[in-house]
C-alpha cells in the first residue's frame, strides 16, 4: 500500500493577534488545520469567528498583526518569510479569490492587461505572451468573446463575469493551493451556482487544494470534502462534510444547522437563532468560548458547567470528527438544541 501523500496546506498552533487601543485581540487562537491536494476544506462560522484573518495569515497579508505558529506550503515554512519570498509565492503557488472583485480589480486598466501583468511578473514572459495568456485563462472561465473582452474594463462586465475575471487572474500562473474568500456572497443564486460549478471543474483538471471560506451552509455542502467549524477564533469542529452534516458533535455546529430553514416548516414556523452575542476578543473566556450560549451546558450539571466555564477544551477524536467540547453531542443520550 502506498504511502500517504502529506498535506499540501498544514496550519499548526495559528495565532494572529491585533493590537487595538484596548489591548491586544487575539483573532484566531491556536488554529489548526490541513488541505490536501484536489480536495476542498470549508470553513464556516458567524461573522468576526476569524475565518478570513485565518486566510489571510496563510497568504501573509497580514501587516499589522501579531502572526506565530506554523504555517507550511508543501513543506515550507510561510511564518517568518521575509516579503520578498512571499511575493513570490502569492500567486505562483497560492492564490486567493476575494469577496467583491470590483474592488480587487483597478478601475484604469483592461482586465486583460491585469492579468497579463500578474503572470509577467512571476514568469518574465514577453507582453505579446502575456496577453495570450489572460485571453487564454478569460476563454477557459467562460467569458465569451475572449480576446474582445480582455480589452475592457472591470466597470463594463457584471458581478458574476468580475468574479470569473478574479478566478482568471488567480489560476493565471497555475498555482496548487486557490483560496476563495466568501467568492460568491454577493451574486444571486443562478450566479452563484455558476462560479461553484466553474471552481470545481477547475480543481478538478488542475488538482487544485481549495480552501473555500463562507458562513453559508449550503456552499459547504456543495463543493466541500472536509468541513472546519470556527468559534471565537478556534476550531469548534471539524469532520467530513457528510458526517459533520448527518451527526455533528458540538453544539455550534447543531446550531448553525438547526438555524437553516427548510422547506418542510409551516408558515409560521419562526426562524431559529443561536441566542446570546459572540465572545469578546479582547476578554477571551477562560473555558469554552461557546459556554454562554450553549443550550446543553445551560442545562448541565453543576460540575460540568464549571468545567466548560473554567476549562479550555482540546481537540479531541470523536467518531471520526475532531471536537473541541467537554459535552460533545457524540456522547449525549440527547441532541442539544433540539433536532428536527
Amino acid at each position: 500500500m502506498a504511502a500517504p501523500q502529506p498535506p499540501l496546506l498544514h496550519v499548526k498552533d495559528l495565532n494572529v493577534t491585533f493590537p487595538t487601543k484596548h489591548g491586544p485581540a487575539r483573532v484566531v487562537d491556536s488554529l489548526a488545520l490541513t488541505v490536501h491536494r484536489g480536495r476542498t476544506l470549508g470553513i464556516v462560522g458567524e461573522s468576526g469567528s476569524g475565518k478570513s484573518v485565518t486566510s489571510m495569515a496563510v497568504m501573509g497579508l497580514h501587516t499589522d498583526a501579531e502572526v506565530t505558529g506554523s504555517i507550511t506550503l508543501d513543506g515550507r515554512e510561510l511564518v517568518g518569510l521575509p516579503e520578498r519570498e512571499l511575493r513570490r509565492l502569492r500567486g505562483r503557488r497560492m492564490a486567493m479569490i476575494f469577496q467583491d472583485p470590483l474592488s480587487s480589480l483597478h478601475p484604469y486598466y483592461t482586465v486583460g492587461e491585469q492579468i497579463a501583468e500578474h503572470h509577467r511578473v512571476h514568469f518574465g514572459s514577453r507582453r505579446a505572451a502575456a496577453r495570450r495568456r489572460a485571453v487564454e485563462m478569460l476563454g477557459e472561465v467562460g467569458i465569451p468573446e475572449p480576446a474582445r473582452r480582455a480589452g475592457e474594463y472591470p466597470h463594463q462586465f457584471s458581478g458574476g463575469m468580475r468574479q470569473r475575471v478574479m478566478i482568471a487572474m488567480a489560476l493565471a500562473c497555475e498555482p496548487e493551493l486557490l483560496i476563495a474568500d466568501e467568492p460568491t456572497t454577493a451574486l444571486d443564486v443562478t450566479v452563484q451556482a455558476q462560479i461553484l460549478e466553474l471552481i470545481a471543474r477547475l480543481q478538478e483538471e488542475r488538482g487544485l487544494a481549495v480552501v473555500m471560506i463562507t458562513h453559508d451552509l449550503g456552499v459547504v455542502a456543495r463543493v466541500a470534502q472536509d468541513v472546519l467549524v470556527m468559534y471565537g477564533g478556534r476550531v469548534a469542529e471539524q469532520a467530513p462534510v457528510d458526517s459533520l452534516f448527518a451527526e455533528p458533535a458540538h453544539p455550534y455546529t447543531r446550531g448553525l444547522l438547526d438555524s437553516l430553514p427548510r422547506l418542510d416548516d409551516g408558515d409560521d414556523q419562526p426562524l431559529r437563532a443561536i441566542p446570546g452575542s459572540p465572545p469578546s476578543l479582547l476578554t477571551p473566556a477562560p473555558g469554552c468560548a461557546f459556554a454562554p450560549r450553549c443550550p446543553r451546558a445551560a442545562a448541565a450539571t453543576p460540575a460540568d458547567r464549571a468545567r466548560c466555564t473554567g476549562t479550555r477544551p482540546e481537540l479531541t477524536p470523536s467518531h471520526g470528527h475532531l471536537v473541541a467540547c467537554h459535552l460533545s453531542l457524540h456522547t449525549a443520550a440527547h441532541t442539544c438544541g433540539g433536532t428536527r
